[in-house]
């Protein structure tokens, strides 16, 4: 399954990934002018109606002798999406490991488990406002979806100029950290980068 998302993700079929994509950045744009409920009625009356009428054209040439009389869906009716009682108890509990987690998580940032790190949870939700007052959540979620089917392949074309580029962002996100952690602390010069830095003179 993870294999099959990968290769969406990548465009290694072009045809499905390029259905897909189309799919979901319409059916996400289609929401800003009408409801869930229509949109997902709407979809799969077009797609039923899509089926059948292939069905029906499939049995008419099987009528004429033109087409042998396999079914044209036969692939995504044998497609076994089932899950076997041990794959079940495993996803539970990845879920319940990663809930639990998650609210740990939060416990510890609202109720500042670690000084730091709960200011740098403020920091983000103040900024977290502004971007909501830019964009909704509808249209982060198909900037979303954009950027899911495009920075990957992006990414692995231009690895070695995105890997500079990122080491650089990185570097200075690093010193950020370093400056607000020693002002957390209360202060102080910034260590010596280079190893065995020079010591102080002696008075």
């Amino acid at each position: 399954m993870a294999s099959k998302v990968m290769d969406l993700i990548y465009w290694k079929d072009i045809e499905r990934t390029g259905m897909i994509f189309t799919g979901l950045v319409v059916g996400l744009l289609s929401l800003f002018q009408l409801s869930i409920i229509t949109v997902l009625s709407t979809l799969s009356l077009a797609i039923v109606c899509f089926t059948i009428s292939v069905r029906i054209y499939c049995q008419l040439l099987h009528a004429l002798q033109l087409r042998d009389g396999a079914h044209p869906f036969q692939t995504y009716l044998e497609m076994d999406i089932g899950l076997t009682g041990e794959q079940t108890e495993q996803y539970m509990q990845k879920l319940i490991v990663l809930c639990c987690s998650a609210v740990d998580t939060l416990k510890r940032l609202i109720f500042v488990g670690s000084l730091f790190n709960s200011l740098k949870f403020l920091l983000l939700m103040y900024l977290v406002t502004y971007l909501g007052a830019l964009f909704n959540g509808l249209t982060l979620l198909i900037i979303v979806v954009i950027a899911v089917f495009s920075v990957p392949l992006f990414y692995s074309r231009h690895q070695e100029k995105a890997d500079s580029i990122i080491a650089k962002v990185q570097g200075h996100v690093d010193n950020i950290k370093d400056i607000l952690l020693r002002l957390a602390q209360g202060g102080g010069p910034a260590p010596d980068p280079t190893p065995g830095g020079a010591k102080p003179k002696s008075q």
